[in-house]
């Protein structure tokens, strides 16, 4: 695995472990940018972040809406079975015990 698999990987889990600890398993791209930079230590870019959400959402991991504003980040049942290691889905570092 390369160095960017790897943080990619990293990268997506975080989204989802962002996802399953909010309140409605939802967010907006900001603030889930801003948590993923501040706690996963992931800075990307605008186009990034859209690009890794289309992969979860194409994958069933997550909802993706699309307002005027910005776009609104809902986790799926199954997203949250990969966020806390119930299921494993390639693409998408499995979660560390106790992490």
């Amino acid at each position: 695995m390369s160095y960017q698999d790897f943080q990619t990987e990293g990268r997506r889990l975080g989204m989802l472990r962002i996802l399953s600890r909010r309140a409605m398993f939802t967010a907006n791209e900001y603030s889930l940018n801003d948590e993923l930079q501040a706690h996963y230590g992931h800075h990307v870019s605008k186009d990034q972040l859209h690009t890794d959400l289309a992969w979860l959402e194409e994958q069933g991991l997550v909802i993706v809406q699309q307002p005027r504003a910005g776009w609104v980040i809902t986790l799926t049942a199954r997203g949250g079975d990969v966020a806390e290691g119930r299921a494993k889905q390639p693409g998408v570092a499995a979660p560390r015990p106790g992490g």
